[in-house]
């Protein structure tokens, strides 16, 4: 259905030319779900703009062919090739594509039932009353509660999780014959994740729809794709039927991968996170782009280009990989036979002592949250007078201890963000707000100007959609420096410029990024800058708002062995709002399951996630891809 030859993609940037894609060859299958992984900034969402000829205005394709079987299947159509015209008639009706960032696709000016009902009638022959009723039938097909009214709200009324399944149901509502899925369940809990991806299998029998699925996800990919391509540094690196792929894995890259998957196995160890970061795409290469990372570097790697070799070792499936180990398919057994021993990873510290978290011993409450309620109003008229509440939460207690981490979980819009905002101070004008938030004793809800301001030193948050929450017009340094600024006066400029190098460092962040603005980054290293503002000002607390969403398996292993450092070194507490089960397993000292803005589970990590009470929680359980691991 879709072939991909030789793919070229330059970006002319400041700091040079960019070849975000070097010479990409792919052919997907009708029918077929085709994963391509990787680590943020290798080249998977601009394969995905390339094939919808959608790049941004600095970005050219150099080279290459995109091939669109013809819908008769006599032959091919190369989309680059297309004047416009024609592309937007391809673009959304033959090919969709979910993008990654529903808050910046969606138009925030128009309700989403004309934005979902505007693609219906562009691309198919329905019109008015009959598109509607369309776009209301697949708001209910993607999970959106209610959606005869919610087809009439505009997208700032939803969570993040509705906005993608919006996002969802506008892409696959033309039914077209090939979807690009870039992230497409990053934003979604569980149970709405499972749904949707059994949607997408079901669309694929009806139809032969074939799909490039681009997600961090592994469990993800396991469960859904027949084959797997590993991205490194704009190039395909391996490329495996999927089974294969996870039973395995060949180049070193993709076995580092899979061992930086966090589970409750590993919870008193660090990740098996991947040193340094992928290197910069201005850069004349001379050798393998892994080398400087590779646990399996020889002398050769720095000074020879690999090409993508056929492997095929004794009862396996063979597999192309760029790597320079297989470049003669008789060593292979010898060399699998010298592959370094598993190390055992080093036992975890203890937790922090009492002075490090501030006085309070470890585990004593620091944040009490009783009988919280949020209600919004609800607005009716041509004056918008309000004619009632919502209440989002209902009546939530919970603590978190000092040096202790609560994760928050549950469907989305059930309340887990409202939460975290109302304890943050971020939803005064905005809604009615009940009960009490007791940080060190003092209620948050009472506190005024001077009193609030260092409030706001001690508590920090981690907003879940990183685009959103940085200012487009300024750069990464004075992102990171606004906040201390602003809470902590008592640093100069020095003071200022070292502590914010050094955060760059701590989040797996280059140093000339600091000059750049968030949307020169990819969606994952923008959350590594909002996790890097977040712990500028040393908080005692950050509510954690989906922080590992949008990052790849690696990178999510390097914040989260962070995150726990920083928490046995200065005994920072986390309210972890989360909807990745694995990610709580390994972090979490305690669970609060939340339904419809009431907490119906709450106690010990352990106790919930391996012996739940609730039914919901075993159905949110159930719900959980997992990864069947197999390693070589």
């Amino acid at each position: 259905m879709l072939r991909i030859d030789n793919l070229k993609v330059e970006l002319d940037s400041e700091a040079g030319l960019v070849k975000a894609i070097d010479g990409l060859d792919l052919a997907i299958r009708r029918g077929e779900t085709f994963a391509l992984v990787g680590e943020s900034g290798c080249g998977k969402s601009m394969t995905a703009l390339a094939l919808m000829r959608l790049l941004p205005d600095n970005g050219t394709v150099a080279q290459g062919r995109v091939l669109l079987g013809d819908e008769d299947r006599r032959g091919e159509t190369d989309v680059l090739s297309l004047p416009e015209s024609r592309m937007r008639a391809v673009r959304g009706g033959r090919i969709g594509m979910i993008f990654q960032e529903p808050s910046t696709s969606l138009n925030p000016v128009m309700k989403v039932g004309q934005q979902i009902v505007e693609a219906i009638e562009a691309h198919t022959a329905l019109r008015g009353d009959a598109a509607r009723a369309k776009a209301i039938d697949w708001l209910r097909r993607v999970g959106i509660p209610e959606p005869e009214r919610r087809i009439d709200e505009y997208p700032f009324r939803m969570s993040g999780g509705q906005k993608q399944r919006v996002m969802i149901a506008m892409t696959l509502a033309t039914e077209p014959d090939f979807v690009v899925a870039d992230e497409p369940t990053t934003a979604l809990d569980v149970t709405i994740q499972k749904q949707i991806l059994e949607l997408l299998r079901d669309l694929q029998r009806e139809q032969g729809m074939g799909m490039l699925l681009i997600t961090h996800d592994l469990a993800v990919v396991s469960g859904m794709a027949h084959r797997v391509a590993l991205m490194y540094a704009g190039q395909i690196i391996e490329v495996s039927e999927a089974a294969d792929f996870f039973a395995h894995p060949r180049h070193p890259y993709a076995r580092a991968l899979l061992k930086a998957l966090p589970d409750a196995q590993r919870r008193d160890q660090p990740l098996a996170a991947i040193a340094g970061t992928v290197p910069p795409l201005t850069t004349t290469f001379t050798g393998c782009r892994f080398a400087p990372r590779c646990d399996r570097v020889m002398p050769h790697c720095a000074t020879t280009l690999p090409e993508l070799y056929e492997t095929a070792a004794a009862g396996q499936a063979p597999h192309p990989v760029r790597c320079l180990l297989y470049v003669d398919d008789a060593r292979l057994a010898a060399l699998a036979a010298a592959a370094p021993a598993e190390a055992t990873p080093a036992p975890l510290p203890p937790a922090a002592a009492a002075e490090a978290t501030r006085g309070l011993p470890v585990g004593a409450p620091l944040l009490q949250v009783e009988g919280l309620r949020v209600r919004f109003p609800i607005r009716k008229g041509a004056l918008q007078r309000v004619a009632g509440y919502f209440d989002a939460v209902d009546g939530v207690s919970f603590q978190v201890g000092a040096g202790r981490t609560l994760a928050l979980v549950g469907e989305s819009g059930c309340g887990k963000t409202t939460t975290g905002k109302a304890i943050v101070q971020l939803l005064r004008t905005q809604a009615r707000i009940e009960g009490r938030a007791l940080l060190d004793g003092q209620n948050l809800f009472d506190m005024n100007g001077d009193a609030l301001r260092a409030a706001r030193q001690r508590i920090q948050i981690i907003f879940q959609d990183p685009f959103a929450s940085l200012n487009p017009r300024m750069r990464v340094f004075d992102v990171l420096e606004e906040g201390l600024m602003s809470l902590r006066t008592e640093m100069d400029a020095g003071a200022r410029r070292a502590r914010i190098e050094a955060l760059t460092d701590q989040v797996g962040l280059r140093r000339e990024a600091l000059h750049r603005y968030p949307h020169e980054f990819s969606g994952g290293q923008r959350q590594r800058i909002a996790i890097a503002r977040a712990l500028a000002v040393q908080p005692q607390l950050i509510v954690c708002d989906e922080p590992t969403s949008a990052l790849d398996v690696s990178v999510q292993a390097q914040i989260l062995n962070l995150l726990k450092q920083l928490q046995r070194e200065l005994g920072i507490s986390y309210l972890f709002i989360t909807h990745n089960i694995g990610v709580v397993e390994y972090i979490a000292d305690e669970v609060a399951v939340m339904q419809r803005g009431r907490i119906v589970e709450q106690g010990a990590a352990a106790s919930v996630l391996d012996a739940p009470t609730q039914g919901y929680t075993r159905t949110l359980l159930a719900a959980v891809p997992r990864l069947q691991m197999h390693p070589a």
